[in-house]
């Protein structure tokens, strides 16, 4: 393959199929002639690798600011909390950047792999799972302890465009719709479905949702068509309302998020004490540092919550910066996306993007108490060893496709 650097701003191209250009969902390219491009490998994407870097330093600032009264109160060390963080953080960049330098190809052939390996993670926590905050969820090997439903996330992606990539002439047969939608529609639905199943028997409601989004989401880049989706999109709604509202403890969930102030003591406490965190930090905020929900009142306040003392302590301004930042990371994984000149890549590209963004969304929605409360992590954000490591490796696969694009010969 040829090597060229500074190819991050060519012009946006299609991916290239069996020598056909293909759209981000599928569809043949009219106007790209693909003998006036090569296909070509630089550096990473610098824009993308620039943000990466601003995140986990403005997170890691505000894990310290948020936590540092909780853990002297409860461990006697104000620094206890940041001190894991950052520690998760350098193992996270040591991966991100092993992962940067891995070989598409090697991402493609271990796809497969990742997605068993990960089945039996959850099947294992089911079994032999650490319990914590009420729910049996994570593996504890010794000093490691980490959470399977995570792990399951990543390797789903790989999964899913390893199979579209693979399949994609059966999945897509115009001439026998039989064959197209056994293997457009059914396989890629008994993958993700397989995954929803295991995490479901967690009792991990927010695990469900973000998995099946981004199953979906997958299905629809490759190319899938939107009636099926939205029919399949449906059902699935519809089997995670019925979770939630046949099932005690998310019922209670849904009647604290309807009602948080006639439960101030009882479930809805974080919630308000989140909302007053927000409120008082008005446009400018009251000072990093300066929080005052973080004492005892927004109770560990590093974790799901951290949103909320960044908008206390940084006021609008702050969010807003979080919201942008985010934004411009999604923004070039996009890009990078419309620029790979393989399907598999492209796939996985849209697929760890919309994760981030996706996450981003559901957890400020449920600091704001516009949907219940389902224990999501911002990411780079929020407190949290296995979360981390992952999103650093995803960020590290991406940067690793950004290294290939078409270019004009």
């Amino acid at each position: 393959m040829t090597e060229k650097k500074n190819m991050r701003n060519a012009a946006p191209t299609p991916a290239v199929r069996n020598g056909t250009a293909v759209t981000p969902r599928g569809e043949k390219s009219k106007e790209f002639n693909p003998d006036e491009y090569v296909a070509v490998r630089g550096g990473v994407d610098s824009f993308l690798l620039f943000t990466i870097l601003i995140l986990l330093a403005f997170g890691l600032i505000m894990v310290f600011s948020a936590s540092y009264a909780d853990a002297e109160t409860r461990y006697g060390d104000s620094f206890y909390f940041i001190k894991r963080q950052t520690a998760m953080v350098v193992i996270g960049l040591v991966f991100m950047v092993v992962a940067s330098r891995v070989k598409v190809e090697i991402y493609r052939g271990l796809a497969p792999l990742a997605y068993i390996v990960s089945a039996v993670l959850l099947i294992l926590v089911l079994f032999m799972g650490d319990t914590g905050g009420g729910a049996q969820r994570w593996i504890e090997l010794g000093p490691l302890r980490f959470q399977p439903s995570e792990i399951a996330k990543y390797s789903l992606i790989l999964t899913l465009a390893w199979y579209y990539s693979k399949f994609h002439d059966k999945a897509f047969d115009v001439k026998n719709p039989r064959i197209s939608n056994w293997y457009g529609t059914m396989i890629p639905l008994f993958l993700i479905g397989g995954i929803c199943v295991l995490v479901m028997l967690e009792k991990h409601l927010s695990g469900i949702i973000i998995i099946g989004c981004i199953g979906l989401m997958v299905m629809f880049v490759s190319g899938i068509k939107l009636k099926l989706l939205g029919l399949f999109g449906g059902i699935a709604v519809a089997g995670v309302a019925a979770i939630a509202f046949l099932t005690d403890y998310t019922k209670r969930r849904i009647d604290i998020w309807q009602n948080p102030e006639l439960y101030p003591q009882d479930g809805g406490w974080q919630t308000l004490q989140g909302l007053r965190a927000i409120g008082s930090g008005g446009f400018f905020g009251l000072g990093l540092g300066n929080s005052r929900q973080k004492y005892s009142y927004v109770s560990q306040p590093q974790n799901d919550f951290i949103f909320t003392i960044t908008c206390e302590e940084l006021g609008f301004i702050g969010a807003a910066a979080v919201i942008i930042l985010f934004s411009i990371l999604v923004w070039r994984g996009v890009v990078i996306a419309l620029r790979t000149p393989d399907r598999f890549s492209q796939l996985v590209a849209i697929g760890i993007s919309f994760k981030v963004a996706l996450q981003v969304v559901l957890n400020i929605a449920v600091v704001t108490n516009s949907i219940p409360n389902t224990g999501i992590s911002l990411p780079f954000f929020s407190y949290g060893g296995t979360a981390m490591v992952v999103q650093l490796v995803e960020m590290g696969t991406l940067l690793a496709i950004s290294r290939y694009s078409l270019q004009k010969r």
